[in-house]
């Protein structure tokens, strides 16, 4: 119980937990929607989320500062790739905020004027910019982990495999493909935060990539991403060691 109030007291837990609801009546509402009899379940699905995003969106209102903090900090980042890729991804983050905050006052009513359309496409282009060069650097984060389980399995052999005579190309390439699987999930075994990193933001892509109509999705789709993502951020928020931390 101290654990679970020590989560809801900071603003990206309460967060998190709106978000999980968020997008499960998004899925829960995409399931029952085909169904005959459902009508006033999926009526107060939608309405349990519509209000859920308003909430959200008190939650985001000082996310600016600390997408500029996270900025400040990724320049000192003593690897090339992930200083440029998570520098780049924060400015991103920065301008979705942003936008973010000007559809907000757009909503409430504080000024007129706004094309809300427009606001929404760069809010999703800079949001999408954000999550493909974070994937960018969890990429680059699974071949050094890749590379290093590669090399500790090589130094527990002691004499290098050979292919038995008679295999064929076939058997070769199916051998390659086990192998690069096996070595990929000890990778992410070996590396949970990273795991949960990519977790969540392939979860999260979903979303900016049908509103930029890159990729349209169902919000079947939209909702279990988003639900993925969610709970991933849920640990991570819960658990601070988690976190995929910036070397």
């Amino acid at each position: 119980m101290d654990a679970f109030t020590r989560f809801t007291n900071q603003i990206q837990g309460r967060d998190r937990l709106f978000r999980t609801t968020q997008y499960t009546c998004m899925l829960l509402r995409y399931l029952l929607e085909p169904r005959a009899g459902k009508e006033k379940v999926v009526m107060k699905l939608k309405k349990l989320e519509s209000s859920v995003s308003t909430g959200r969106t008190w939650f985001r209102l000082g996310n600016v500062v600390h997408a500029v903090q996270a900025t400040q900090q990724s320049i000192h980042a003593t690897d090339l790739v992930p200083r440029l890729c998570l520098t780049l991804a924060n400015l991103n983050r920065v301008v979705y905020f942003i936008c973010d905050t000007i559809l907000w006052v757009k909503s409430v009513g504080l000024a007129s004027g706004i094309n809300k359309e427009k606001w929404q496409m760069w809010a999703a282009r800079h949001y999408y910019y954000f999550l493909l060069l974070s994937l960018v650097r969890d990429l680059y984060e699974i071949s050094l982990q890749m590379e290093q389980v590669a090399h500790d399995r090589a130094k527990k052999e002691k004499s290098p495999s050979q292919n038995p005579p008679g295999q064929c190309v076939a058997d070769e390439e199916t051998e390659w493909l086990q192998s690069f699987l096996l070595l990929l999930f000890r990778s992410l075994k070996k590396q949970p935060p990273l795991l949960l990193d990519i977790v969540k933001n392939l979860g999260d892509i979903m979303n900016p990539l049908n509103q930029l109509g890159i990729y349209k999705s169902n919000p079947g789709i939209i909702g279990l991403g988003g639900l993925m993502s969610s709970i991933a951020g849920i640990i991570t928020v819960a658990y601070p060691q988690m976190r995929l931390k910036t070397h």
